[in-house]
């Protein structure tokens, strides 16, 4: 088994890829499968939620890109700003992740926060595609805008 101590401060060349939803990235200790397979132990200090485009270091030396899985999320699209900041105010205040662009947003999929936002007027759909929410203020570590 492959073992990952180690997040590297900067992206490298990677020979190695491991696809994982965002409740996984989240995960200090994990045990997985690379996209080829391979067994891996994550065993990551805490308090670190991966990213797509974060490089790990194994034991060995090899390099694993880690990238966003597609996923089941609420995808929907609001153009008009004012909607978007209150849309965000309201979903904020339920403390959930949230992805935010200046034309859409997207969160894990919840049948209450849909129908809240369809009495807002909104297309509320779910898509399977990657998910990579705010960090938030507090949170420590780096984070890769890939829209």
């Amino acid at each position: 088994m492959l073992k990952v101590l180690e997040r590297l401060a900067y992206p490298q060349p990677a020979s190695l890829f491991l696809s994982l939803s965002f409740d996984l990235r989240q995960k200090s200790r994990l045990c997985t499968q690379l996209n080829d397979g391979t067994a891996v132990l994550l065993d990551l200090p805490r308090g670190q939620i991966l990213r797509g485009g974060d490089c790990l270091k194994a034991e060995d030396g090899r390099i694993i890109e880690v990238q966003a899985a597609l996923e089941p999320v609420t995808h929907v699209e609001i153009v008009e700003p004012l909607l978007l900041a209150r849309v965000c105010y309201h979903l904020g205040n339920r403390h959930i992740a949230l992805q935010i662009t200046s034309q859409w947003l997207r969160y894990q999929p919840d049948h209450v926060l849909d129908d809240m936002l369809r009495h807002f007027g909104l297309n509320v759909r779910v898509i399977d595609a990657p998910f990579e929410p705010e960090g938030g203020a507090y949170q420590t570590g780096h984070h890769h805008h890939a829209h």
